[in-house]
């Protein structure tokens, strides 16, 4: 039996009637491929198109890299790890704000930049699953940003040995900028804001998310997530919808003694399994659309809903004392000055008692 092309149907060879020549077979066989392809292809079900956007804000010390990038240039090349320490317990006392010690800190370096940066890319130690997890964002359109209070000239010379610098390039980063002098006399911070930190995180975050055109026409609340990996990443953190904390460190401990919500994580590894599994877990039950299936009523820092039509709309809030303690607090500071001293005298009651 062969396929005959012009009867449409499998004929015997002997029938003269509708013998078939060799062209008739090619035709019909690939006629008949081409149908039951068609026939399969309706049968598997398309692959579900995942409709939430996703905004990761990560900081960078101590989360991407496992060391800080300013104390191995202090260290090295500055005032010394003995001074650094004496310059962060005055910050911890609130005898010096962060912004003051820290211009201290970075203006005690005298190395020309890229000498600077070798002893750098030989401390420094990233996270091994990193680069996998980054790519992972970058093929499901997932939004990544590195939030941090270090200087962004040095922060995107990592990234861009770590990982190259197209890869790098597509990281957006918020920090401090910085005029460094070509022999490396004078390193001098630009800071973000003009307040106390410097850096102001929290309202860096919401300019990053308003760079990021996060702001969603269709009235659909994107899903916020926050990765760190000590208290000061805390007032961010406490405000996402997903919060991934590192293993074992300070904010991890935070976060089990005050009953707050998080994720623990040893690699980035950990981080792109589990915001797969979010992903899935929120198109099933909200198909991409509305707030997400894990939204956190308290995101007041992250975003808005302020449009008849419930459309998200991000605001620049101005933190409470509160938030700025939780976001930096080895930072944070009120500068103690001298209470006046109160003399207190007994003073006689305006009416005497009576007596019995």
């Amino acid at each position: 039996m062969v396929w005959n092309a012009r009867a449409d149907k499998l004929s015997p060879i002997g029938d003269d009637s509708t013998t078939p020549d060799a062209e008739d077979v090619i035709v019909g066989a690939a006629s008949w491929l081409l149908t039951v392809g068609k026939k399969l292809e309706n049968a598997i079900p398309e692959p579900t198109t995942k409709t939430r956007k996703i905004h990761i804000f990560s900081d960078f010390d101590g989360t991407i890299f496992m060391q800080d990038t300013g104390h191995i240039l202090f260290d090295a090349h500055g005032c010394g790890s003995m001074k650094r320490k004496i310059l962060n317990e005055q910050i911890e006392t609130g005898e010096r704000s962060f912004r003051d010690v820290s211009e201290e800190m970075w203006g005690s370096l005298s190395v020309p930049f890229d000498d600077g940066f070798e002893v750098m890319e030989k401390s420094l130690e990233i996270d091994p699953k990193f680069q996998e997890f980054h790519t992972y964002c970058i093929e499901h359109k997932i939004s990544f940003s590195v939030i941090s209070a270090g200087l962004k000239p040095v922060l995107r010379k990592v990234l861009d040995t770590f990982l190259g610098e197209e890869e790098s390039a597509q990281i957006d980063i918020v920090a401090n900028d910085a005029t460094i002098a070509d022999d490396g006399s004078n390193w001098k911070p630009i800071w973000r804001h003009d307040t106390e930190l410097g850096h102001d995180k929290a309202l860096s975050i919401t300019e990053a998310r308003e760079a990021a055109t996060l702001t969603c026409e269709d009235g659909t609340v994107p899903l916020i997530v926050f990765i760190g990996d000590g208290v000061s990443d805390l007032a961010a953190a406490r405000e996402a919808d997903v919060l991934f904390a590192r293993r074992g460190l300070r904010l991890e401990e935070y976060c089990i003694k005050n009953k707050i919500d998080f994720v623990a994580f040893d690699t980035f590894a950990d981080i792109q399994k589990k915001i797969e599994e979010i992903r899935n877990e929120d198109e099933a039950k909200t198909q991409g659309k509305g707030m997400p299936a894990r939204f956190n009523p308290r995101a007041n820092m992250w975003r808005r809903v302020s449009s008849k039509q419930a459309v998200p709309r991000f605001a620049v809030l101005s933190p409470s004392k509160e938030e700025k303690m939780f976001l930096w607090p080895e930072v944070f500071t009120e500068l103690k000055t001298p209470q006046p001293q109160v003399e207190l005298t007994q003073v006689a009651p305006a009416i005497a008692p009576v007596q019995a």
